[in-house]
């Protein structure tokens, strides 16, 4: 009986606590759209170097009814998977290995713990050279803006299995795949889902740098326009989606995943 009724309890108070957030957010940009638009008004600065919202506001609508924001956004978000995906796959493959294996970790890894040190832009001459001014040379710098991250990741999530997890396993006789399948993977599954995030993160820093350089049609394409007509609304605007973009990839696919993952390991909130 007390179970029931503490459930209805405990979503009531999941659900205020929500409502609280959305609250503090919505008043938070308010205020802080607010204050944009009264600096942009004292004339401190000239509206042609730093426009208010409104203005903001005003070149993205254009940009969408001019036709050109809509197959940016679905130009690059396409680019984006794809770079992605390729180096999800590499990515785990190498973290794999190198965490599974002692010769590779000591050869494969350390090159891999020196390549994730280079700014990924540094690959755009090198992709440009190999596949020419195209969307594959934007692709390739995306994949190696990532697959490092990724790989770090999974490697460090094998490798901070607790011994006891391993110990009481094979006290039970599990070994070779089940070993790894059963325990070491669920144990690792947290840091090895921070290394896709922050891989992500990488993609999508790697993406923009590479579409500021190639003429074609992409958000980063509408930043450079805005900059070669001395337009720094459009400019922001197109930031503006950027940002929305990746709020919005935040909280439907990494944030639910990674409250799922907290949720099924007994961990709350940490917050006050």
């Amino acid at each position: 009986m007390a179970r029931a009724i503490s459930a209805p309890v405990k979503r009531e108070r999941v659900t205020r606590a929500a409502l609280t957030t959305w609250i503090r957010r919505i008043a938070f940009y308010v205020l802080l759209l607010v204050a944009w638009q009264m600096f942009a008004n004292t004339g401190i600065i000239p509206t042609y170097n730093l426009p208010g919202p409104i203005d903001v506001v005003g070149s993205l609508v254009n940009l969408f009814q001019s036709g050109q924001l809509v197959p940016a956004i679905g130009a690059t978000m396409e680019r984006l998977v794809i770079g992605y995906a390729l180096s999800l796959v590499i990515g785990v493959i190498l973290g794999l290995l190198i965490g599974c294996f002692r010769t590779v970790e000591d050869t494969v890894g350390s090159l891999v713990l020196g390549l994730q040190a280079l700014p990924s832009v540094c690959w755009l001459p090198l992709g440009i050279l190999w596949f020419g001014l195209n969307d594959q040379a934007i692709i390739f710098v995306v994949a190696m803006g990532a697959i490092f991250s990724i790989t770090l990741g999974v490697n460090e999530g094998i490798k901070n299995t607790p011994p006891v997890y391993l110990k009481a396993a094979r006290n039970l006789g599990a070994r070779g795949l089940a070993l790894s399948v059963q325990v070491i993977l669920p144990a690792a599954l947290p840091a090895i889902f921070s290394g896709l995030k922050q891989g992500w993160t990488f993609a999508w820093r790697s993406l923009m740098a590479g579409e500021l350089i190639y003429f074609t049609v992409s958000l980063g394409n509408l930043l450079q326009q805005g900059r070669d007509n001395l337009d720094p609304a459009q400019v922001m605007a197109v930031m503006v989606v950027i940002i929305a973009i990746s709020v919005v990839i935040e909280n439907l696919i990494f944030s639910p995943v990674e409250r799922r993952m907290r949720e099924r390991r007994g961990l709350g909130s940490q917050r006050a």
